[in-house]
């Protein structure tokens, strides 16, 4: 199943054992124009995954025969995939919100949940492109290619899923100048930002690869306002 589909009408994979809530989410997407596919397990779920197109991925936690995170795991790093990944789950600690996004999930939508917002959400995840033709971008040790979405800091090669290089490149763009949390969100969320401190998460998982393994922090917190990534003078 290979079709093309622009935002409007988006090719969705669906990894979910639960037969009856597969088939909801599946009905519902093909009502709104969508093009839904369907696995009952994460080993199906990744061949699918890497053997077809999609725009983007609704992914259970809990899977038979390869788990949401193992499956992150190998879709990112060893099928080198950066198709946006909502992980759907009854999971609804911080701990585990840190662990889908640090897997490389781009969004986590919490059971039960509303359709309209799943549907939200997808198409938010996938109207967030890159703008391809920008120059490299720079903050002191810090570079991100837009262009190939290479990033290094120190002349070391960094991994970040998809919202996280989106949340990056709007910070690098903005430097040294501080970014309000809601435009961090419409980043990622568009309209629609969920309920739950989900930038939170990413913001957690942003800092611990662009900052923990260096002596000098460049992402830092502007207190009920938002997030800057710069050098400070003081440091």
């Amino acid at each position: 199943m290979i079709r093309l589909a622009g935002c409007n009408h988006l090719q969705v994979l669906i990894i979910e054992d639960n037969s009856a809530l597969a088939g909801n989410l599946f009905d519902y997407l093909e009502a709104r124009g969508h093009y839904p596919d369907a696995a009952p397990d994460g080993l199906s779920g990744l061949h699918l995954a890497t053997h077809n197109h999609y725009d983007v991925i609704v992914l259970d936690w809990m899977l038979p025969h390869l788990n949401g995170l193992d499956f992150l795991q190998r879709l990112r790093d060893e099928a080198g995939l950066a198709t946006p990944v909502l992980m759907l789950t009854a999971k609804d600690q911080l701990p585990d919100k840190i662990a889908g996004f640090e897997a490389g999930a781009d969004d986590y939508l919490i059971k039960p949940f509303a359709l309209a917002e799943l549907e939200i959400r997808l198409r938010a995840l996938v109207s967030r492109g890159w703008d391809a033709g920008s120059a490299d971008l720079c903050v002191g040790d810090l570079r991100f290619d837009p262009q190939t979405l290479e990033i290094k800091r120190g002349g070391r090669m960094l991994s970040l899923p998809p919202a996280g290089r989106r949340l990056l490149e709007v910070l690098m763009r903005a430097s040294p100048k501080v970014v309000p949390r809601e435009k961090l969100e419409s980043t990622l969320w568009g309209d629609g930002p969920p309920d739950q401190d989900i930038l939170r998460s990413h913001m957690y998982h942003l800092r611990k690869v662009v900052d923990r393994p260096f002596s000098r922090k460049l992402i830092h917190t502007a207190p009920r306002v938002g997030y800057r990534l710069c050098q400070l003078n003081h440091e």
